[in-house]
């Protein structure tokens, strides 16, 4: 396989097709819980699933929920 060529957003999603939500759940679960810089890319896929599929008002809800969840000061990276 040439890397160069690599979707990785098909590749997510072809790992993904035909999840339940359980599955799913276990996923996002697991990729936070294992705190790998290699499992981001998976998330984000995901939550563009999600913005996709959310209306304005979900939306909304889902970015005031970041923000406020954001540090007000964090370390900065090395």
């Amino acid at each position: 396989m040439n890397i160069a060529s690599l979707n990785l957003r098909q590749a997510i999603m072809y790992k993904m097709q035909g999840s339940d939500a359980s599955a799913v759940q276990d996923t996002i679960t697991d990729a936070i819980a294992s705190g790998q810089e290699k499992t981001l890319p998976g998330l984000g896929v995901l939550f563009e699933v999600l913005w996709q599929n959310s209306d304005p008002s979900s939306r909304q809800e889902i970015v005031q929920t970041i923000a406020g969840h954001l540090p007000r000061q964090a370390e900065k990276p090395m």
